[in-house]
């Protein structure tokens, strides 16, 4: 298996719902989470942020695409909005793989760190962060600002997670 990970073109971004669909069922196992896995999901979020070449995907040289991180550059630190990697490209370090690469994109344009929120609880979301880098932080303003805004959208037992770079 040889995944590729590049920098995503306009004409992928219609694919990554798809990746967001099968990776967000793994939410059906966490009953008051369930509702995640038929959250309803568009490219347009994803479209947006191609053109200032933050979004990469995984490409498999059989099964096209399987996985995507979504960032932008916010406040001198790059901000993942998402990243997913389809069920069965999953434990592969393809998810590892995506955020080396953002890193190396922030480095290279002077930011300072990796940031993003997540379900403190879940396991391939914060403590797979964790296992990355990342470091849970509170007292943020900007992420702080962000939580909120999730909460009141229904997400609950978020953190805030920050690697320094």
């Amino acid at each position: 298996m040889i995944v590729a990970i590049r920098l995503a073109t306009a004409a992928d971004a219609e694919g990554l719902p798809d990746i967001e669909r099968d990776a967000g069922r793994s939410f059906l196992a966490i009953p008051d989470l369930a509702w995640i896995a038929s959250h309803d999901l568009t490219s347009a979020e994803h479209l947006s942020r191609i053109p200032a070449g933050t979004v990469w995907v995984a490409e498999d040289a059989d099964a096209g695409l399987v996985g995507f991180l979504n960032a932008e550059a916010l406040d001198g630190e790059m901000h993942i909005w998402e990243a997913a990697v389809r069920r069965d490209f999953q434990q592969r370090g393809i998810g590892a793989r995506l955020i080396e690469t953002a890193a190396d994109r922030a480095r290279a344009a002077g930011l300072a760190a990796l940031t993003l929120t997540t379900f403190r609880d879940v396991a391939w979301n914060a403590p797979f962060y964790a296992r990355n880098g990342f470091e849970i932080v509170e007292g943020d303003a900007r992420l702080s600002t962000l939580l909120s805004r999730e909460a009141e959208r229904g997400l609950q037992r978020r953190c805030a997670m920050r690697r320094r770079l």
